[in-house]
């Protein structure tokens, strides 16, 4: 349809498409795309702002942040400052950047997750007959750990310093602030 080599925008089937005069044809798989992008940061904004919230509830991250409105049942505060900063990095990141750094957050999600498991299997105070299986234990999680990492390897210089910016920021937030205020510290 088209030659390879002219695909490398960020909208390729669009672009392909209207190459060959199917105008409306990439008009509807761009709407398509917009409503998938936006789809996608709503679902970003609660899953983040509920992680913020219960890192604030145990005091990792200020205290407001850890708060549910009474009358909506919802992390009104948390919510408003994902907000805040997914809707900053959506206006002044390029697309292509803010991409590869949600793939490596992710990647690094599941490195952790995949080889995570094989740490909690080896717990005693873990109780292992609840049911929960990982099928071809231990060879899926080294497996899987793996293709992150080397996934992550894929991805550009640049990404992998702007990730490393961001965890050092949250490294600094952790050992600055949460350290001092975490109600699991209180307690061990």
């Amino acid at each position: 349809m088209v030659p390879y080599t002219k695909l490398n925008v960020a909208d390729p089937v669009a672009f392909a498409l209207t190459l060959v005069h199917q105008d409306w044809t990439s008009g509807i798989i761009s709407l398509g795309a917009l409503a998938g992008m936006f789809t996608m940061m709503v679902t970003m904004i609660y899953s983040s702002s509920r992680l913020i919230y219960s890192v604030g509830r145990d005091g990792l991250l200020p205290k407001f942040l850890g708060k549910i409105d009474d009358q909506t049942g919802t992390p009104k505060h948390s919510l408003a400052v994902v907000t805040v900063v997914i809707a900053l990095l959506g206006g002044f990141v390029p697309l292509d950047q803010l991409t590869n750094l949600v793939n490596i957050g992710t990647l690094v999600a599941f490195l952790f997750v995949s080889f995570g498991i094989m740490r909690l299997r080896h717990l005693p105070e873990m109780p292992h007959n609840t049911g929960f299986k990982v099928p071809f234990y231990p060879v899926l999680p080294i497996i899987s750990g793996l293709l992150c990492f080397y996934m992550m390897l894929q991805l550009p210089a640049e990404t992998w310093i702007a990730s490393t910016i961001w965890f050092a920021l949250g490294l600094v937030i952790y050992l600055t602030y949460g350290l001092r205020h975490s109600q699991l510290n209180d307690q061990s």
